[in-house]
């Protein structure tokens, strides 16, 4: 059995064409020698170099010590005519011949782009991939977005751990279709192998490990640290990897930016073909009543023109909070004294630590981030005081709640108030999104517009 050589490389240049550059004792201990000659046949994404007594070309020669080892330097119009403008190659060395290929990578990269245009020009749905998809709110918010630029969308798949929350999508989001899986689950049990490439791939990772509140309440001095989610990016890669989507779009608090598992995700994106981009978005400037800002990072592959500092808002934000409330009579049965936060204010003023509660009476033009455990009427949110007796203050009710994030009310049809807040606090400002949406449906609108008259 011959000996094999697998290499990895890059595709220089040298004056201005093409070229690969292969030499030392990889070649050599396959038996390539200096002064062999060889031919390269030209396939489809491939260039096989096979050796002959009268080939077109020659190994050369380079001296180390006082051994000579074969160099071969192609910079032939075959190299170019066979793989295209790429950046890597895989050359596999094995007896008398040599067959260089696209680097798996930058074939992906190739494909997946390939595939995008296709259904673009085709006027097909593009096929969304969900990662952490709660009640799909960030899922309806792209596809609505998308919609907005012409572009349409289906959901391909969407994995979610709590089955409550996939029942609840199920049930109300119209994201879903006859053809839609459903995987629950934990994300690093799926077999990404076993599912369709998508085109987007949506990811909201949990937040537990990387919030302010989620590192104080679980004692971390890192995200990774935490337990369940510490190391949920691994297989948020993964799937990136195996389902080679075109543009990869992750959510999370504005604190991820500066963690471990976010310095690793785009370092790897970037070495997969991606060019990465950042951004808070603010809810309160793009349409919503509340004041939640969240990371937007976005991974297309290259080709693709977005630019997130060119986001508009997609609605006019209300001119004050009283315009989302419900009658006074239908919620008057809701306020209670809630004595313990007002006790738990009075101690905190005393000490100095100056704090006030969030009690709105409607006027005011927003309201502060409301979380996922917004039913346990915690201190650090947002209640309605009562407009004749100060003592009194509610919570807002689960549809004012999707109100003030601009999501549509129909996502928590039916549920429960105490899993209707979960599924609504860990979820996005649904307008902020859309704008999102709407952005990369126009860029993908005018890349199918400059690829018909390219052809």
């Amino acid at each position: 059995m011959s000996k094999s050589t697998v290499i990895y490389t890059k595709i220089g240049e040298h004056r201005g064409k093409q070229r690969l550059w292969l030499e030392g004792n990889r070649l050599a201990r396959t038996g390539i020698s200096p002064g062999q000659r060889f031919n390269l046949v030209a396939g489809r994404k491939s260039l096989p170099l096979q050796f002959a007594a009268d080939g077109a070309y020659k190994v050369s020669r380079r001296k180390r010590g006082e051994n000579e080892l074969p160099v071969i330097d192609i910079t032939a119009a075959e190299l170019a005519e066979a793989l295209g403008k790429v950046e890597r190659v895989r050359v596999v060395v094995r007896g008398n011949r040599i067959d260089i290929t696209i680097h798996h990578h930058d074939l992906a990269e190739s494909e997946r782009m390939e595939r995008l245009l296709k259904a673009l020009s085709n006027g097909e749905p593009l096929e969304i991939g969900s990662i952490a998809h709660g009640g799909g709110v960030l899922d309806l918010a792209i596809h609505t977005g998308l919609a907005d630029a012409g572009v349409p969308s289906r959901l391909a798949f969407a994995n979610e751990l709590e089955g409550a929350y996939l029942d609840a999508s199920l049930a109300n989001n119209p994201v879903w279709d006859e053809d839609s899986i459903a995987i629950q689950g934990p994300m690093q049990d799926v077999e990404w192998h076993k599912l369709p490439p998508v085109h987007l791939l949506l990811a909201g990772l949990p937040c537990t490990g990387a919030s302010l509140s989620g590192r104080a309440k679980n004692g971390l001095a890192h995200a990774e640290a935490h337990e369940t989610a510490g190391s949920l990016f691994v297989a948020f890669l993964n799937a990136i990897q195996t389902l080679r989507p075109a543009a990869v779009l992750l959510e999370n608090v504005p604190p991820y930016q500066n963690t471990v598992s976010m310095m690793v995700i785009r370092n790897v994106l970037s070495g997969l073909g991606y060019e990465v981009q950042e951004t808070v978005l603010d809810g309160h400037a793009l349409g919503a009543l509340e004041r939640r800002d969240r990371l937007c990072m976005l991974a297309v592959s290259k080709g693709i023109e977005v630019d997130l500092g060119k986001l508009e808002p997609v609605r006019q934000r209300e001119a004050s909070l009283q315009e989302v409330l419900e009658p006074h009579e239908a919620v008057a049965s809701r306020y209670k004294a809630y004595s313990y936060l007002a006790d738990k204010e009075a101690r905190d003023l005393a000490s100095g630590k100056g704090f006030r509660r969030q009690l709105l009476d409607g006027s005011e033009d927003g309201l502060g981030t409301i979380g996922r455990g917004y039913a346990k009427a915690r201190s650090t949110e947002p209640f309605i005081r009562h407009p004749d007796d100060p003592g009194l203050s509610r919570l807002l009710t689960k549809a004012e709640h999707a109100r003030v994030k601009t999501i549509p009310e129909e996502l928590v049809h039916g549920l429960p108030e105490t899993v209707s807040h979960e599924l609504l606090g860990q979820s996005v400002v649904f307008t902020a999104f859309r704008a999102v949406g709407r952005l990369v449906g126009n860029c993908l609108a005018s890349l199918k517009r400059s690829d018909a008259i390219a052809a």
